[in-house]
């Protein structure tokens, strides 16, 4: 009989896909494969030749595009040289994770699906497509797709004779062990500080401390919304940047969740761990240090602010020694449970720290093993930047709105980014954020002659305040901008700056107040306006228009 493998390859955006992956790993070890779950761009893809058994399960992006975490296997795959019998010996199944609301609706995993079957794989199954749009989201499809995919897998790598499928209620072995350390053990010199000279290009494995220079609030103290100028120093970090891209901020927790989650686990956050894969192979998480500690570990990387996923539940069900919390859980878990799920947690926008103050008898005995599987990572936050390396070298400037935002808890519910950003101040001694840049998808013309019309209301002008402070350093006319907010007096963001260069002969400028007049007036009726200005500019002048929420 063949070696029981199976591989389990995504590609993720926003973690849904990596969480779905991880899901299908597990439900193949209580099928007593051997699993590993990885992401596609860390996966040795010439290997793939010899895989007999591959999950793919990926989102798609924006118009149709992979994630950032497949992007150099999407090339590699659809390279022409690859023979059409490549992949003759591989099974496969994929599972598709998008949203119907969008035109290129699951577009790669259909591309995918379509390229496996041109080299010579045999699917298993159809391609699997999920919907966000689904009243219970991609779940709706996923469930009976894994109940196929399995019974399928089973006919082909039966279980091996005398074992059977363990059970759901059973706990795994966690992915890794944290070992830790005598309570006398020295810390590590200076702390687990970000290094502020980076050894490589900044990315997201390797981010560049950046010092916070400024962090100016642009909209009226009486204002409701709360918008930060910050400014971020780069110096030595090697980071180039152009008008349209993107900066990318690995935020953290807040000291009271850090500590309120520590003493709910009965942790001491200054105790030190090493972490240990328990399988060999396993890749340890970027961005721990080793030795490190339980405060590091929930500050930088925990999401504890997060809304929890339905995995989530289902392991704190199997941690749970109280049999009156472990039947909620295992509700909440459930195909039948999904409903009550979304009205107790994503409706509300309740967090995994007030989900675990919910089940107090469970959290107080969660093994710390378990801890970097029950709860994911903090994602990075993507900001477009709102400077010019022209204007500012050595800088990025961004345009950041604070998220706050009533539901029906008592707590108003807090952007985790945008609020630890809002607490930075310069005067605090060096304070650093943790960033990379990415390209952007907006590119700017290099024709001087060439007329560009931007559409930015809100904090959507910052990419256009890169644009026009680039423009203006080249000497390039022929910027037109098209503003909106509620007022003039209290979130006008930029004023002075504009005028300046409407008064300079560098910028036309047309703003929408909605509120500064009885009947609200938006950015879609000043377009209307200037219907003739525009259509002069597109028909005779060849302008671009450029559109930024």
């Amino acid at each position: 009989m063949a070696e029981r493998g199976v591989l389990v390859l995504f590609g993720s955006q926003t973690g849904t896909a990596e969480d779905t992956a991880e899901r299908i790993g597990r439900e193949a070890k209580r099928r007593r494969f051997q699993c590993r779950v990885e992401a596609l761009d860390s996966y040795d893809v010439a290997n793939l030749i010899h895989e007999p058994l591959v999950l793919f399960v990926c989102a798609t992006t924006g118009q149709g595009d992979p994630p950032d975490n497949m992007k150099l296997f999407w090339r590699f795959l659809f390279r022409k040289s690859l023979a059409p019998s490549s992949l003759c010996q591989l099974d496969y199944a994929v599972l598709g994770l998008g949203d119907s609301s969008y035109p290129k609706f699951n577009f790669v995993a259909k591309k995918l699906h379509k390229r496996l079957l041109q080299l010579g794989g045999s699917p298993l199954l159809p391609v699997a497509l999920g919907d966000d749009q689904h009243d219970l989201g991609p779940d709706a499809v996923i469930d009976p797709w894994l109940l196929a995919l399995w019974d399928r897998i089973l006919t082909l790598y039966p279980l091996p004779p005398g074992l059977e499928i363990i059970s759901p209620d059973v706990c795994l072995p966690p992915k890794y062990i944290l070992h830790f350390l005598p309570e006398d053990s020295p810390h590590p010199e200076g702390g687990l500080q970000l290094p502020a000279a980076p050894q490589a290009v900044p990315s997201q494995e390797c981010p560049f401390g950046a010092r916070v220079v400024a962090n100016q609030r642009v909209t009226a103290e009486a204002h409701f919304q709360d918008v930060r100028l910050l400014e971020l120093d780069v110096s030595g970090s090697g980071i180039r940047y152009s008008a349209g891209d993107v900066v990318m901020i690995q935020p953290q927790n807040c000291p009271e969740d850090v500590q309120q989650f520590c003493q709910l686990l009965r942790l001491d956050p200054d105790r030190l761990f090493v972490l240990e894969p328990t399988e060999p192979g396993t890749a340890l998480p970027a961005l721990l240090p080793q030795p490190c500690t339980i405060r590091h570990l929930v500050t930088h990387y925990l999401d504890i602010c997060c809304v929890p996923r339905r995995s989530f539940f289902h392991l704190l069900a199997c941690c749970s020694s109280s049999p009156l919390e472990r039947e909620k859980l295992h509700e909440f878990s459930s195909a039948q449970g999904q409903e009550e799920l979304y009205s107790y947690c994503n409706r509300p926008r309740r967090t995994t720290l007030e989900v675990l103050w919910d089940f107090p008898h469970t959290t107080s005995a969660i093994p710390p093993d378990y801890l970097l599987e029950l709860i994911p990572r903090i994602r990075p936050r993507a900001f477009s930047i709102a400077s010019s390396m022209l204007v500012h070298p050595d800088r990025i400037q961004i345009l950041v709105a604070v998220v706050q935002y009533k539901t029906r808890l008592s707590k108003p519910r807090r952007g985790l980014c945008s609020t630890w950003l809002a607490s930075l101040s310069p005067q605090q001694g060096d304070v650093r954020v943790p960033l990379w840049v990415k390209k952007g998808g907006m590119k700017f013309p290099a024709d001087p002659d060439t007329p560009v019309i931007m559409i930015g209301p809100g904090t959507g002008v910052a990419p256009f305040r890169a644009a026009i402070q680039e423009r203006v350093a080249q000497g390039k006319r022929g910027s037109y901008l098209f503003f909106g907010c509620r007022q003039r007096s209290k979130d006008f963001y930029c004023q002075a700056e504009w005028e300046e260069l409407v008064a300079k002969g560098f910028l036309t400028l047309f703003t929408a107040f909605s509120r500064d007049q009885e009947e609200k007036v938006y950015v879609q009726h000043r377009i209307r306006e200037q219907g003739r200005l525009l259509w002069e500019l597109l028909s005779c002048r060849n302008a671009h228009i450029y559109l930024a929420g």
